[in-house]
């Protein structure tokens, strides 16, 4: 007798599971929206609005993809039922090594789409502007900072995000104090908002002669960004100065002799944004008034709600007792979010931007 009565239970329990992802995100729904936006692209001026039809070709490529994304997972999932009922009728062993692999692969994607329908927060599909600080620890702190950068670089690289930085200040003598940096891609906000916090390291320092163990912080801040004014969100130009200076870094022949680099300041909350990554003075400005709208946003749903750690979480101290999160090297490999629970023996697979765990456990938490 072919063992196949475990995959044949996983089978009921897929279908259950794909059918209340069908439902979250109604593929009706979805293909009417799609014929409504081509319907718009098919006109002949729509083009005349370069920033109007860009945001519309993307919002409709996104459509297309998480449509094709629920097909080709709902035709996987009929495929493996086929194969296991073709396995039964012809008694054929063979295949039940496949019909584990691909039963565990469905169980994955299908895991993987139901997080996916956790994102339903007001801003969760937009892009995403994260600014890390070194903490206590100094030159250790900003060696850690730098290998957040990478971390985080990795990971949405992997999910492939579009990284762009916008602003880094380097360490004394190793590392970045600071650094900030824009991610593009779909839900980008949804899933590293689980991020926001301080993260904690303990390792035996490189930078220490006698070998002794440091602690080091980081302090992660994430922002959601828009390209327009949201809802009664308006910005009035007599309530920001903005200041420029020289940007810092190599640069060459032309970002370090002009005073391309822009600091914005709106004067009523005190919140201070900048950026010089671009050789354009006007380009580091549109991109500073977007950073500068996502948290004026956050201030807003401050003032207007009690719930604003479901949009922003709480800042605390870069210091120890505040960390969301502890990487620790010595004496153990171990990586455990203190929020959550969650836990990884694999901090190497951490470092390389392997953070679904995490960023799974905080949204089924929430």
């Amino acid at each position: 007798m072919i063992p196949l009565d475990e995959y044949k239970m996983n089978l009921g329990g897929f279908s259950q599971q794909l059918e209340e992802c069908r439902k979250a995100l109604s593929p009706e729904s979805i293909q009417e929206e799609i014929q409504a936006l081509d319907d718009q692209m098919a006109a002949p001026d729509f083009w005349n609005d370069v920033d109007n039809a860009n945001k519309l070709s993307q919002r409709s490529r996104q459509l297309q993809n998480k449509l094709e994304r629920y097909n080709k997972l709902k035709a996987r999932f009929d495929d493996l039922g086929a194969l296991i009922e073709m396995a039964e009728e012809e008694l054929d062993d063979s295949l039940v090594d496949e019909i584990k692999a691909e039963s565990a692969a469905v169980g994955d994607a299908i895991e993987t789409m139901r997080m996916e329908q956790m994102l339903k927060g007001p801003y969760d599909s937009v892009n995403a502007v994260l600014s890390l600080h070194a903490g206590a620890g100094g030159t250790e702190a900003q060696d850690w900072t730098e290998m957040l950068y990478r971390m985080y670089t990795r990971y949405c690289e992997g999910r492939g995000w579009t990284v762009r930085e916008l602003d880094m200040l380097d360490g004394d003598e190793a590392g970045v104090k600071s650094v900030t940096f824009e991610v593009d891609g779909e839900n980008a906000y949804g899933y590293l908002k689980a991020e926001k916090g301080v993260h904690r390291l303990v390792r035996i320092s490189p930078f220490d002669s006698s070998g002794r163990r440091h602690t080091s912080f980081s302090s992660l801040d994430v922002t959601p960004i828009f390209d327009d004014d949201v809802g009664d969100l308006k910005i009035d130009p007599d309530d920001i100065r903005i200041d420029t200076f020289r940007a810092s870094g190599a640069g060459g022949q032309h970002i370090n002799k002009t005073s391309s680099a822009i600091r914005i300041t709106h004067i009523p909350t005190n919140t201070v944004v900048q950026c010089q990554n671009e050789r354009s003075q006007l380009q580091n400005k549109e991109t500073a008034m977007r950073m500068l709208r996502g948290k004026l946003l956050e201030l807003q749903e401050r003032e207007r709600e009690e719930q604003m750690n479901q949009i922003k979480g709480e800042m605390k101290k870069i210091e120890w007792g505040s960390q969301i999160r502890s990487y620790v090297f010595q004496p153990y490999t171990l990586v455990k979010d203190h929020r959550t629970g969650a836990e990884n023996g694999n901090i190497q697979a951490v470092m390389d931007g392997e953070l679904e765990p995490f960023i799974h456990a905080y949204l089924v938490q929430s």
